[in-house]
């Protein structure tokens, strides 16, 4: 039997409104045309599916079982035809994020909590296990935005500027350093250095400072959690680097000193990357303008919109 979605909704509406004129009615379709349906699928099927003498129309036990069947799909297939449309007019989607920066969480976080306000039909994730495969995922269409300080010219990806930060020294306010007006490179020498626990190539302290001046600390302790990292610089068990929207609130306490690195301080700018044919979807620029607004108001300390 080559049962149709057709078939279906034809069945679904007889019954719902007990006669075939008033059904053809609701399929906008002629009562002929109708009738001629049920009756090519009754011819298939071998059985009658309706007991055309009762008023109102009623169903047999195998229209019922059809009937069953149309309750169970139809609905499914209304909702994918739904999210299609949603998806031709840019208001669903899918949006997998990867980050290389393990510090954007800290950012992240306000700005997906907006966004979700405005677009509760986008299915968002974030994909934090390909941090250092992030770009090759993007274009594998594993992932559908990369937050990454390293643009690379990738064919069929574009990156998207979405604001600068500066890497910041922070220490206890009993640490020796602390009465430095700005730090340099070899101020690392014979200190412990608190990271966060990734490559040295996705940290700002090495790729800008202490590499290219081949200085080396006495040791190097991985945290994942600033909060602890903080704790542990208040304790004096070491200092660390972290950008300057992370430490927006130690800048206020007393216990901790946050220092520029150089004496013109340094600075490092984040991008959105996304593939090309992407760029221009609505949620997708939406998310990017807020990426590139809710992290300033972060960096001057000004409070988030509700």
């Amino acid at each position: 039997m080559h049962l149709e979605f057709r078939h279906l909704r034809a069945i679904k509406a007889i019954h719902d409104a007990g006669g075939l004129g008033r059904a053809a009615d609701i399929l906008h379709i002629t009562q002929s045309a109708l009738s001629h349906q049920i009756k090519g699928l009754e011819d298939q099927a071998g059985v009658e599916l309706f007991a055309r003498r009762s008023k109102p129309l009623k169903l047999s036990a195998a229209g019922l079982r059809l009937l069953r069947l149309a309750e169970k799909i139809l609905p499914e297939i209304e909702a994918t035809e739904e999210e299609f449309r949603g998806l031709l007019s840019g208001k669903s989607g899918r949006l997998h994020i990867a980050i290389e920066c393990h510090a954007c969480f800290e950012w992240l976080f306000p700005v997906l909590e907006e966004f979700r306000k405005a677009w509760p039909d986008v299915d968002v994730d974030i994909r934090p296990g390909l941090a250092f495969g992030a770009l090759p995922a993007l274009q594998r269409e594993e992932v559908d935005l990369v937050v990454s300080s390293d643009p690379e010219k990738l064919a069929g990806v574009e990156f998207a500027p979405l604001f600068d930060y500066e890497p910041v020294f922070v220490a206890s306010s009993q640490h020796p350093l602390a009465q430095k007006t700005f730090i340099e490179a070899g101020d690392f020498r014979g200190e412990t250095l608190i990271t966060y626990p990734v490559d040295r190539s996705r940290l700002d302290v090495f790729t800008q400072l202490l590499t290219p001046a081949k200085v080396e600390p006495d040791a190097i302790r991985q945290v994942e959690l600033t909060a602890v990292i903080l704790l542990l610089v208040a304790s004096n068990r070491g200092v660390s680097v972290l950008p300057d929207w992370v430490v927006r609130e130690v800048r206020y306490s007393s216990d901790y000193v946050t220092r520029p690195i150089t004496k013109g301080g340094l600075t490092r700018r984040l991008y959105a990357a996304t593939r090309s044919e992407d760029a221009a979807l609505p949620f997708m620029s939406h998310l990017i303008r807020l990426a590139r607004s809710i992290p300033v108001k972060l960096q001057r300390g000004e409070q988030i919109d509700a």
